[in-house]
């Protein structure tokens, strides 16, 4: 069996300190008397909030001086906004609380005890909620199986019941549904990639020749889902673009346009009817290639209950939590939020469920000395609409987080501004390079149709921080991410650092962002 990879950001993490310095500060820095620095940060920042983008829109923000405590600014900071994905500062910290940062989830094939070897009727295989669980792993448990003295199985079982039967949230938007950051929830799923997306398979599109059906492979997911491809090899220069689909209610991908003979592959993660399915039949096939013969099907099912302590023929233990967050955080993943909202109320309540879940997330954060009174959370993502904070509520977060012993685990799972390591600067990989807030702001982002958010920590070269949330709720068009990055730009230069040498300080970029999250559409 090959060995996984390593998990490349852990070198990153190491290598990168929880605050990098700008080398210089400004002249005026050192000389300006700090009333008049205030003044002067709180005009700049009225300037860039009355940006034409924000026409008709409300924003919320708020800065605050992490030594002092003041308020260095306030704009509609107790006007309930959506939060879009900085609900997941809530989520992350909330899991840290409760569960702790060395937290790892369980997954086991278990078997009657009797016989318990040989040929056994029955094997299933049960979820514990990993985010990260992919085909090696489910390889690995196969081979322990093999090697407990299984050597063939009637049925295969995949059992979910870790969690409640509820796949997605009520108010997501059903359109949402083919596309990964809208992927089923369940308490056993397939990751895949290094960025651990859950409960998806790759689908390639290639050309065939003139005239001919396109090639689809469907990845992870070849014998689970059902195919309907309808698209065609067009002659070249000709394609009109191929479409990639699962229409809501079927776990069928469709395959709908064109694509030039002379075209380069179309490649689009896709989400499936059912993931603990997909995972029953990956871990058949991972039997099989183990030398575990299985001659039934597979299906869905728990252990029966009339089952006197089951014998576990294989395990497998996730990375800790706080490994688990740097994919979640850096790059938004919805997925694993919502499995550690359902894991919150497993734990506290013994019910994974999101109400659940939410409830213990709210106890949690009241506990660590968040005010929750302004806070209205309806899933663990920041996708559901009816999630509700104010900027005031979420500065409060981040100054309360400081305190707990998991604060700096928590800190280096949030994006870093400007930093092309995707497994540092995740989702703010690309903004505000080459100004002085490269490397010393780092922040969760949020970005969906009407909303867009920015909220997280700024250092100083001698030491100093910021604490802030910028939540932008109502624009038209792209989000306003040129009006975040200036904000940030300005409370970095406000501290004293500056753009390095060779570059040139930037208030703000010229493009805004989209309706969704970089790291969705695998642009960051």
């Amino acid at each position: 069996m090959t060995p996984a990879p390593p998990r490349r950001w852990l070198v990153a993490l190491a290598a990168a300190p929880l605050v990098a310095l700008a080398p210089v500060a400004p002249a005026w820095a050192d000389t300006a008397e700090p009333a008049q620095r205030a003044a002067d940060l709180r005009a700049d920042l009225d300037t860039i909030l009355a940006n034409p983008v924000l026409e008709g829109a409300t924003s919320g923000v708020v800065v605050t001086d992490a030594e002092s405590g003041e308020t260095l600014y306030s704009r509609d900071a107790d006007t309930p906004l959506l939060p879009a994905s900085n609900t997941k500062l809530f989520t992350a910290a909330a899991a840290l609380e409760v569960l702790g940062e060395d937290h790892t989830f369980a997954t086991e094939a278990v078997v009657e005890r009797r016989p318990g070897r040989g040929d056994v009727p029955e094997l299933y295989l049960v979820g514990g909620g990993d985010p990260t669980l992919n085909t090696d792993d489910l390889d690995s448990l196969a081979a322990d199986v093999a090697d407990s003295g299984v050597t063939s199985v009637g049925d295969v079982f995949a059992d979910d019941s870790w969690f409640d039967a509820q796949r997605l949230v009520d108010d997501w938007w059903p359109e949402d549904e083919p596309y990964a950051y809208s992927a089923q929830i369940s308490a056993l799923t397939v990751a895949h990639g290094e960025r651990y997306d859950t409960g998806v398979t790759e689908v390639t599109v290639t050309a065939a020749s003139a005239d001919a059906p396109v090639h689809v492979d469907l990845g992870a997911a070849e014998g689970y889902v059902e195919l309907d491809n309808r698209a065609v090899t067009a002659p070249a220069g000709q394609g009109t673009g191929i479409t990639v689909d699962r229409p809501v209610g079927t776990n069928t991908v469709t395959v709908t346009g064109s694509l030039s003979v002379n075209a380069g592959p179309v490649v689009a993660l896709r989400t499936v009817d059912e993931p603990a399915g997909l995972a029953g039949h990956l871990f058949a096939q991972a039997l099989e290639e183990n030398g575990v013969a299985v001659k039934g099907g597979v299906a869905r099912g728990e252990v029966p209950t009339e089952w006197h302590r089951p014998r576990v023929v294989g395990e497998h233990t996730s990375m800790p939590l706080s490994e688990v967050l740097v994919p979640l955080m850096k790059f938004s993943n919805n997925g694993h939020a919502e499995m550690l909202t359902k894991t919150l109320g497993r734990e506290v309540a013994g019910e994974g469920s999101w109400e659940a879940g939410l409830a213990a997330e709210d106890t949690a954060l009241q506990q660590l000395g968040v005010d929750t009174s302004d806070l209205v959370l309806t899933d663990g993502s920041g996708l559901s609409r009816g999630n509700l904070v104010t900027a005031n509520t979420v500065v409060d977060l981040l100054d309360s987080a400081q305190d707990a012993p998991w604060y700096e685990v928590w800190h280096h799972s949030l994006p870093v501004a400007g930093d092309s390591d995707p497994f540092v600067g995740g989702t703010l990989a690309n903004r505000m390079r080459g100004t002085a807030a490269e490397g010393v702001a780092q922040a969760k982002t949020g970005t969906m149709t009407g909303v867009s958010a920015l909220s997280g920590y700024v250092q100083g070269p001698d030491g100093g921080e910021l604490y802030f949330s910028v939540v932008n709720n109502g624009h038209t068009g792209g989000a306003p991410l040129d009006v975040q990055n200036a904000v940030v730009v300005r409370l970095a230069e406000h501290l004293g650092n500056q753009a390095r040498t060779g570059t040139v300080t930037q208030r703000a970029e010229v493009t805004d962002g989209g309706e969704i999250e970089c790291s969705w559409e695998l642009t960051c």
